[in-house]
């Protein structure tokens, strides 16, 4: 269903309250007043048939009696009736409803029934549905408060979306106390339609909303969810606060990954891959809110910290290094500019400590160089109310200087009521302002490590022409064996089989089933060797004793094997024991690693990677990341873990190819990418020594999948079938591939051999060059919203990008734009068809109705290309351009 249905919601011309009341307190009646008190200035239709006005409006008996085509129905009746009210509704050709009503899901079986006629009666009439068991809606930029508040939210730029309407009405208050404003405020409620990933989308298209706030129980339709979150958060902060953090969801898990990677895990690897910023408690999602509201974030990790009194200085300076951070280092030319205005014993450094009885013109001054000086960052203002200092009078004369300084400032009075008329007046000016310095620091550090994060995520990846080389057949057919039999764990040799298809080296492995056998595989890889217990119903071999290291003669193979089968038997009376596997011993490894993967219902596969080995769990020294990765995320998962410091060499440990290990986690994500039924996977311990890297045992769990790949992804992958190799009119072979992020230098090249004419023919305007954030925006793509493939002629570094053609899907779904661009050497030729209809073949897969695009009207050659693909064209009235418009069935 269209945005435009979202915007006739929150933008609408006309509002009906089903339900509206006189009587004070009512739902019916606080909604339909603060609708009145807002200003706006739409028509406004109170429905009941007990009255005939309600708040000096006509009242009408029911829906029947409303003029078609009215944008919000605000329904707040029993939710009993509202299928109907819906039902009727959407013949009158309503945009959509609010339903304040609770009783749906929250109170189980009826309830849900209910919800399920209400989302069929909308979806029947092409309606959207926000709610039920929510507050209601407000846009401030509209003048429509359409919910039952307490309070009428200020104005302002942060979007809050909430599934909790006592979060929202907490937040409103805490929002007046602080002079804090909101472009729009949303209770989603039961989410029964609109959800996150609606908003989000809608939002991000808004220039009236400058970051988006959320408080979230659950996300439903997860894959949209992130689509939308990674297409807006390079756009606009995003910050949410998401409960339920103590659930275990692997508190029975049979794998070390499972055990690690509980649902709260699930979440926090997807924030971080959408780019969002992840807090975790109430006070410090406002906090962020604030510091939006009211500050530009800070461009780099640079605090700077004035004080007037040692402690709450050193206590900021203990906060920040607890977040692994540091004050910003004063250059020379600052601190000679401080020594002039502060006494001779202020504290030399950062924090600056003016002293309790320096006067407030020069903590004036120091602020005003401080905020001008090149190395600041963020400049956080600390006062207590410490000998004669008027705090009230420092925080007047710094106002006008705060509110002009183009770094962000923020501020702290530490104290209670002495200090309560200064964090009003900054509050009244619209300066941020915290009520203890660890809380200041906090918020600078979120916002700071948010803007990293972003950065990090759209880094432009260095070119590798390297294609993986795996064995898909082999591993497809270990697959489909397990996955005949209905399921199971692999055997340690299985599993290791299919790491070697994939190309992740392990060290040979063969199954005993009986001590002679043993004896025989030994010899022949040479003493010493390791015994490990065989079996499909045993996960950890450890826990009943049943490995064997090192075991340099026969006679000590012998009494190995026999402790290994009596320790198992004891163990677990009932396990089927294939016997005792045999591989040759690693010798004192520098250290051990685990990477891992987990299948979860709603997250697809989810990659572990961090410190191995039996006391992996104990150490929890992990990151997780989302497949498909790439070398630049893969190295910032690796990053993320403490053994990450050691992997790049320590003392007399050798450094590892670091570009090896990332590309085991890429073929360990390109495993779970390509098949589904792996539902768990442990390679545990990878053993480093020396610098190399060997998977020395390896447990994978296979079940049948009724997704296909890529599917059961929430994140997009490679669309591989979308490449195509053909031939130029005149016999040059090329190759049509989708974009990758990979590719900036190969389309900066494009760009520059486009001609004048052909730049203006594509972008309909002068383009001299593609900045950094374009060539991010055209190369990082999201394979769910957009299609674009690039024709290139040549191999490996000597390949050039000679074309490239876009469809982008509009946000119903269902209707998209095309552009396309040739390299004018190679126009002509044949390029162009070849590369749109590939594209269009892959906008019928996507299922997607319709394609236009706009044409200038002296690129006739364009047009020409158009009529030959069956396009129909079409003058644009009172314009210079065409429009071409193909429909797919």
């Amino acid at each position: 269903m269209s945005t435009i249905h979202l915007q006739r919601l929150f933008n609408p011309k006309s509002v009906a309250v089903i339900g509206a009341s006189e009587k004070s307190g009512s739902v019916g009646f606080s909604i339909l007043k603060n609708l009145v008190q807002s200003g706006f200035k739409g028509d406004i239709f109170p429905v009941n048939p007990k009255y005939k006005r309600l708040m000096g409006l006509a009242c009408l008996s029911s829906v029947q009696e409303i003029v078609s085509g009215v944008d919000l129905a605000v329904i707040a009746t029993p939710i009993h009736t509202a299928p109907e009210i819906v039902e009727a509704c959407g013949r009158k050709g309503f945009a959509g409803a609010v339903i304040v009503s609770s009783g749906g899901r929250e109170i189980g079986e009826k309830g849900q029934k209910i919800e399920a006629r209400i989302l069929e009666k909308a979806r029947e009439y092409n309606m959207r549905i926000i709610g039920p068991n929510c507050l209601g809606i407000v846009n401030t930029s509209w003048s429509l408060n359409a919910s039952f508040a307490h309070l009428p939210p200020l104005p302002g730029k942060i979007a809050f979306l909430s599934q909790s309407g006592a979060v929202c009405t907490s937040v409103l208050d805490m929002a007046l106390r602080e002079n804090v404003g909101f472009s729009h405020f949303v209770s989603l409620g039961s989410m029964v339609d609109v959800d996150f990933a609606d908003m989000i989308d809608y939002l991000g298209s808004l220039n009236t909303v400058g970051s988006i706030v959320m408080y979230m129980e659950n996300i439903t339709h997860i894959r949209n969810f992130m689509s939308a979150a990674r297409s807006v958060s390079r756009l606009k902060p995003i910050i949410v606060l998401k409960s339920g953090r103590s659930k275990a969801g692997a508190r029975a898990a049979a794998s070390h990954t499972g055990a690690m990677a509980g649902e709260d895990a699930f979440y926090d690897a997807a924030f971080q891959r959408a780019g969002i910023l992840r807090v975790t408690e109430f006070e410090e999602l406002f906090d962020c809110s604030e510091f939006l509201a009211k500050q530009p974030r800070p461009s780099g990790p640079g605090l700077a910290i004035i004080t007037n009194a040692g402690g709450p200085g050193v206590m900021a300076a203990d906060a920040l290094a607890s977040h692994g951070m540091e004050p910003a280092s004063l250059s020379q030319e600052t601190l000679v500019l401080l020594d002039r205005v502060l006494p001779g014993n202020w504290s030399k450094g950062n924090p600056i400590d003016i002293l309790g009885d320096t006067g407030p013109a020069a903590y004036l001054e120091t602020a005003k160089i401080i905020a001008q000086a090149p190395e600041t960052n963020g400049l956080l203002l600390i006062c207590s109310p410490a000998g004669t200092m008027d705090t009230l009078g420092l925080a007047e004369s710094l106002i006008p200087e705060i509110k002009t300084s183009t770094c962000p400032v923020f501020t702290a009075w530490i104290g209670g009521d002495n200090v309560l008329k200064a964090r009003q007046a900054f509050n009244q000016a619209g300066i941020v302002t915290y009520d203890s310095a660890e809380q200041a620091v906090r918020a600078f550090k979120n916002l700071y490590q948010y803007g990293r994060n972003i950065e990090m995520l759209h880094e432009i990846p260095v070119r590798k022409d390297v294609r993986l080389i795996i064995d898909r057949t082999k591993a497809q057919k270990i697959i489909w064996e397990a996955g005949a039999k209905g399921g199971q764990s692999l055997l340690e040799p299985q599993a290791k089989d299919l790491l070697t298809a994939y190309g992740i080296p392990v060290n040979a492995t063969l199954i005993a089933a009986c001590a002679e056998d043993a004896l025989k595989m030994a010899e022949q890889m040479g003493y010493p060797v390791v015994l490990k217990i065989c079996s499909n119903d045993i996960s950890h071999k450890s826990d009943c004793n049943g490995v064997a290291l090192n075991l340099k003669t026969p006679e000590a193979l012998k009494t190995a094997y026999a402790k290994i089968m009596e320790n198992a038997r004891a163990f677990a009376p009932d396990a089927d024991i294939k016997g005792v596997s045999v591989q040759a011993m690693l010798n004192d490894p520098d250290y051990e690693l685990i990477i891992g993967a987990k299948k979860d219902i709603n997250f697809g596969p989810v990659i572990l990677f961090g410190t191995g080995g039996v006391l992996t769990e104990v150490f929890a020294d992990v990151s997780m990341g989302l497949p498909p990765l790439n070398h630049s995320l893969a190295r910032q998962m690796i990053e993320r873990t403490k053994i990450s410091k050691v992997i790049k060499g320590f003392r007399n440990i050798s450094q590892v190819d670091i570009t090896q290990l990332e590309e085991l986690l890429i073929r360990t994500g390109r495993l779970v990418t390509d098949f589904p039924e792996i539902t768990a996977l442990d390679i545990n311990p990878l053993m480093v020594k020396d610098g190399k890297i060997v998977a020395v045992d390896a447990r994978v769990h296979i079940a049948p999948s009724q997704t296909i790949s890529p599917m059961h992804l929430i994140i997009s992958s490679y669309p591989w079938e979308c490449e195509l190799r053909t031939s130029t009119v005149d016999g040059h072979g090329f190759f049509i591939r989708p974009i990758r992020p990979s590719d900036a230098d190969l389309l900066i090249d494009h760009f520059n051999s486009l001609s004048k004419r052909s730049i203006y023919m594509r972008f309909f305007s002068p383009l001299k060059q593609l900045s950094k954030q374009m060539l991010i925006r055209l190369t990082q793509i999201d394979y769910d919203r957009e299609i674009a493939l690039v024709a290139l002629m040549g191999k490996d570094q000597d390949q050039k990008m000679v074309g490239v053609c876009r469809i982008i899907s509009y946000p119903d779904g269902t209707h998209a734009e095309f552009a396309l661009a040739i390299s004018d050497e190679w126009q002509g030729k044949g390029i162009g068809a070849s590369l749109l209809n590939q594209c269009l073949a892959a906008a019928r897969n996507k299922g997607l109705k319709q394609i236009i695009g706009l044409v200038l009207a002296e690129n006739t050659q364009m047009l020409k290309l158009g009529k030959k693909l069956g396009f129909k064209i079409n003058r644009v009235q009172d314009s210079s351009e065409y429009e071409l418009i193909i429909e797919l069935i």
